[in-house]
């Protein structure tokens, strides 16, 4: 029996499930009905994933990470809310879990469409996260992560590892509309000291 647990992050209603794994969870900013998946609403910029220490085989973030400012005062100090996020993605994965995320990348017009987008990813930005390099560890990142891969794609290259038929019709939208590589895949492995 398939005991590995999936976390999808601003999983919406419709949380993804890239490797199909039995259990599901998700969490949001916004309140969500759901039924048919574990759900916890969590404001990543204010407060820690609600999970313990190494509890998923892999967590998702499609078009999310652009939505997370590297910068912010919260109530008088500097935070890296960016930095924090993957401290957090690193402290909830098991030892190897995955680590996948699909987001724009700059310079492409997707990067900057939505208003709500306020971290631009470069070809280059996961540097700062991933073994030998971690540029981050200067900012407070204490995660240790290894590149299982890193490409620039169309998002409906990837669209259907959701396993569903929305897939389908994001497909069929971001091949209509979004005919160019404009987003990035990162998929990390996280490295724990056993």
């Amino acid at each position: 029996m398939d005991n590995k647990k999936h976390l999808d992050v601003g999983c919406g209603s419709k949380p993804r499930n890239p490797f199909n794994y039995e259990n599901l969870y998700g969490v949001d900013i916004l309140d969500q009905q759901v039924d048919d998946f574990n759900y916890k609403r969590c404001n990543i910029i204010l407060e820690g994933l609600p999970f313990e220490d190494s509890t998923f085989d892999s967590i998702s973030a499609y078009d999310f990470l652009e939505h997370i400012p590297r910068f912010a005062v919260i109530k008088d100090e500097t935070q890296f809310p960016f930095i924090n996020f993957m401290n957090e993605a690193y402290r909830v994965l098991k030892n190897g879990g995955i680590f996948y995320a699909m987001t724009p990348v700059y310079p492409r017009e997707e990067s900057f469409m939505d208003p709500t987008h306020v971290n631009f990813i470069t070809k280059r930005t996961h540097r700062y996260f991933v073994n030998p390099n971690n540029y981050a560890a200067m900012y407070g990142f204490t995660g240790k992560f290894e590149v299982d891969r890193v490409k620039v794609i169309r998002a409906s290259q990837e669209l259907n590892k959701c396993g569903e038929v929305q897939a389908l019709l994001k497909d069929i939208f971001y091949s209509i509309f979004y005919t160019k590589k404009g987003h990035i895949l990162w998929e990390f492995r996280a490295v724990k000291d056993t």
